[in-house]
C-alpha cells in the first residue's frame, strides 16, 4: 500500500467517523423532538378554540380550574391563538428563574403592540426593552428608591391623605380616586421632581384616564381584541383604550416639554431629567444611542405610571377593606405600631424589622389580594423544552400568578387571608419563597422596591392616624371580598368609615 493510499483511507475512516456521529446526533435530536409534545389541554371547538370554557370577565378563576384537570403546564386555545399556561410556584419558578432566557421575552400582545410599538419597558423587547430597563433601574437608584429621601417623600403624601380622609368626619366615602392619587403623586415625585394638588385638573384627568384604563383593559372586549385582532379592529374594541393613552401621551409630552425649558444639569430631581441629562451627554460625546428618544421616553414615564400608581393603589384599597373585614387584625397591628412607633412620631421603614406582625399582614394583603392575577404574557423566543414538552418558538406562555399565591402546596390556607402564612411559631416574620406578586426573573417589577417602601409607609401610617369601619348598617358578613373586573385584580366599589384613633 502507498502512503497516498494509507492516507487516503485514513482520511475515508475519518470521514465516515464524522459522518455518523452527526447521524447520531441527528437521531438523537429527532427522537427528542418526535417524543416532546406540546403540552396537554381541552380539545379546542372550531372558530373559538376554548373560549366557551373562560368566564372573560374573571379569566383567571377559569385558569385556576383548568389546572386541577390539566396539570402545571397546559395548552389553551383562545380563538386561533395558542397559549401554553405555566401553573404553580415551582413550575413558574422554574420558567423565569431557572429557565429565564427560554422564556424572558414578552409576547406580541395585539392591543399592547398597537398602543406602544416595542417602545418603554413593559411590552418592548430585543436591546431596546434592555436599554430602557437596565436605565431605569439606575435612575430610580440615583433617585433615591430604597432611600431616605423617598422615604421622606412618601411621609409627606400620607399626611396630605389623612387629611383628606379627616375631611369626611367618619362619614362613609369611597377610598378608590383619593387612594389613587395619593400614590400617583408618589410616582409624579419621582419622574417630574415635584407632586400634584389633588385638585389639579391635570393630575385629576391623569388620575380618571389611568383608572378607566386598567378597566378597559380587563374588560372582555379587549380581551377579545387580543385573540382575534382583525375582528377587534372591525368592531372597534381598541379605540378606547387608544384615546385613553393618547389623553396621556399629551399630558406627559407638556411635561417633557416643560422640563426641556428648565432643564438644569446640577438639579436632577426626576426621571425625566435623568433621561434628558443621558440625552445630552450622548450628544456631547457623538456617541447618541438611538434608543433614547422621546418616544421611549413617552412610554417608559407611562409604564412607570400605570405599573406604579394601579398595583399599589389597589393593594391599599384592598388593605382598608380587609381591616374592615377583619377588625381583630386591625387591631392587632395597630397595638404593634404603638408599642414600636413613638407617639406623635410617623413609623419609617426601620421599624418595618421591629413590627412583625403587620409585615406579616402586609405581606399576605399582596397575597390575598393577588392584583395582577394572569401577570403579562411572556413568549418563547426558540422552541423550547420544558417539562418534558416541547414549547414552539413564539408561543405565548402565561405564568400565572394566581396559581403562585394561591398554590395549596406552598399555602396553609391559600384562600383565606391568614397572615400566619408569613409568621413562624414565636411570631418572627418568615419570607416564602411562592411570594411573587412583582413576577420574577427578567421582567420582575422595576419598582418593586419603591411599591414595598410605599405600601409599608402607608399602611401603618393610616393604621396609626384611624380604624377603619363599615358604614352603619353593614356588618363585616356583608363586606365582599370578590374582586372587580379590570386587568388587575381590584376590589368591588366599597364605602368605608374612617374614625380618628385617640
Amino acid at each position: 500500500m502507498t502512503f497516498f493510499a494509507f492516507f487516503l483511507s485514513r482520511t475515508d475512516l475519518l470521514l465516515y467517523f464524522t459522518i455518523s456521529i452527526a447521524l447520531f446526533i441527528y437521531w438523537i435530536n429527532a427522537s427528542k423532538r418526535s417524543t416532546a409534545r406540546m403540552p396537554p389541554g381541552p380539545k379546542p371547538l372550531p372558530l373559538i378554540g376554548n373560549l366557551n370554557l373562560l368566564d372573560l370577565k374573571k379569566p383567571f378563576e377559569s385558569l385556576m380550574e383548568l389546572s386541577e384537570k390539566y396539570g402545571e403546564v397546559f395548552t389553551v386555545h383562545f380563538g386561533p391563538k395558542k397559549m401554553v399556561v405555566l401553573a404553580g410556584y415551582n413550575t413558574v419558578k422554574d420558567a423565569l428563574i431557572n429557565q429565564a432566557d427560554d422564556f424572558g421575552d414578552r409576547a406580541d400582545i395585539p392591543i399592547s403592540t398597537l398602543l406602544t410599538k416595542n417602545n418603554g419597558i413593559i411590552f418592548s423587547n430585543g436591546e431596546s426593552w434592555k436599554t430602557m430597563r437596565r436605565f431605569t433601574l439606575s435612575a430610580l437608584r440615583d433617585l433615591g428608591m430604597g432611600k431616605k429621601t423617598v422615604e421622606a417623600r412618601i411621609q409627606d403624601e400620607v399626611t396630605y391623605l389623612i387629611d383628606s380622609f379627616k375631611s369626611y368626619n367618619g362619614k362613609p366615602f369611597d377610598t378608590n380616586l383619593i387612594v389613587n392619587s395619593a400614590v400617583s403623586n408618589i410616582v409624579c415625585s419621582t419622574i417630574f421632581g415635584k407632586r400634584f394638588e389633588y385638585d389639579d385638573p391635570v393630575f385629576q384627568t391623569l388620575i380618571r384616564v389611568l383608572d378607566d384604563n386598567n378597566r378597559q383593559l380587563g374588560a372582555p372586549r379587549a380581551l377579545l381584541f387580543n385573540f382575534f385582532p382583525r375582528i377587534g379592529f372591525l368592531l372597534g374594541a381598541h379605540k378606547k383604550v387608544e384615546q385613553n393613552i393618547n389623553d396621556l401621551k399629551k399630558i406627559f409630552i407638556n411635561s417633557i416639554k416643560h422640563r426641556k425649558q428648565e432643564f438644569d444639569v446640577n438639579d436632577i430631581s426626576g426621571y425625566i431629567d435623568a433621561y434628558l441629562l443621558k440625552q445630552e451627554k450622548d450628544q456631547e460625546s457623538s456617541k447618541a444611542d438611538k434608543y433614547f428618544n422621546d418616544e421611549n421616553l413617552v412610554h417608559s414615564i407611562l409604564d412607570l405610571f400605570a405599573a406604579g400608581t394601579d398595583t399599589t393603589s389597589t393593594t391599599l384599597r384592598w388593605a382598608i377593606l380587609l381591616m374592615m373585614k377583619y377588625p381583630e387584625i386591625q387591631k392587632k397591628v395597630q397595638e404593634e405600631i404603638q408599642a414600636h412607633v413613638k407617639q406623635g412620631q410617623m413609623p419609617t421603614v426601620d421599624d418595618r424589622k421591629n413590627m412583625p406582625y403587620t409585615d406579616a399582614v402586609i405581606h399576605e394583603i399582596q397575597r390575598f389580594g393577588n392584583v395582577v392575577p394572569l401577570n403579562v404574557s411572556h413568549t418563547t423566543p426558540r422552541d423550547v423544552f420544558f417539562r418534558g414538552y416541547c414549547i414552539p418558538k413564539g408561543t405565548e406562555v402565561i405564568p400565572f400568578l394566581t396559581s403562585v399565591l394561591y398554590d395549596k402546596t406552598q399555602w396553609e390556607t391559600p384562600y383565606k387571608f391568614n397572615p400566619n402564612h408569613f409568621l413562624d411559631g414565636p411570631g418572627k416574620f418568615v419570607r416564602r419563597d411562592a411570594f411573587m406578586p412583582f413576577s420574577a426573573g427578567r421582567r420582575a417589577c422595576v419598582g418593586e422596591g419603591l411599591a414595598r417602601m410605599a405600601l409599608f409607609i402607608f399602611f401603618t401610617e393610616l393604621l396609626q392616624a384611624f380604624t377603619f369601619h363599615p358604614p352603619p348598617g353593614v356588618s363585616r358578613e356583608e363586606i365582599s371580598l370578590k374582586p372587580g373586573i379590570g386587568f388587575s385584580s381590584v376590589p368591588l366599589p366599597y364605602l368605608v368609615c374612617a374614625k380618628l384613633n385617640n
